[in-house]
């Protein structure tokens, strides 16, 4: 069932890309920016990841937290954030949990038959985990508008 704004975001524990497990209840209290893409070391991915990077700093001021979500593993998502300089945390969807709670599977990813990615998409979530903003990328290629982003952010308290 897919995620709606308004709604609250479902829970998750996965592994950061230090392979210590973290939940989407310990950024309880921050607003949060979950921003899941396919695949670590492709364009797209790198090109919004490396967007984020850039703007990491206005979020952060704004109380947010940004956490990047892949179903890579963390050894991947560690030498892909060490090779960018990523600034916030990915986190490493292996099992894709977080995938399919938020109904952002990519099914037979590239024509993969049998592999399944996330789908790129971002989440809003206000201090207390509800969906405030929700973008799914109508097409792989495609990035997600980031002053929608910030104006999502800008409506919270």
């Amino acid at each position: 069932m897919a995620v709606e704004v308004g709604q609250a975001a479902p829970e998750f524990s996965l592994y950061d890309m230090d392979r210590t497990q973290r939940s989407l209840s310990e950024y309880k209290g921050k607003n949060v920016v979950l921003a899941f893409v396919p695949g670590a070391f492709t364009g797209t991915c790198t090109t919004e990841m490396c967007d984020l990077r850039d703007q990491v700093d206005q979020f952060n001021s704004m109380n947010v937290e940004v956490l990047g979500i892949s179903v890579d593993p963390p050894f991947s998502q560690k030498a892909w954030a060490e090779a960018n300089n990523l600034n916030f945390t990915m986190l490493s969807d292996f099992s894709r949990q977080a995938t399919h709670a938020y109904d952002v599977a990519w099914n037979n990813m590239a024509g993969l038959e049998g592999y399944t990615a996330s789908n790129r998409a971002v989440f809003v979530l206000d201090k207390e985990g509800v969906v405030r903003y929700k973008w799914l990328a109508p097409s792989p290629a495609d990035l997600p508008n980031y002053d929608e982003i910030r104006q999502a952010i800008s409506n919270l308290s």
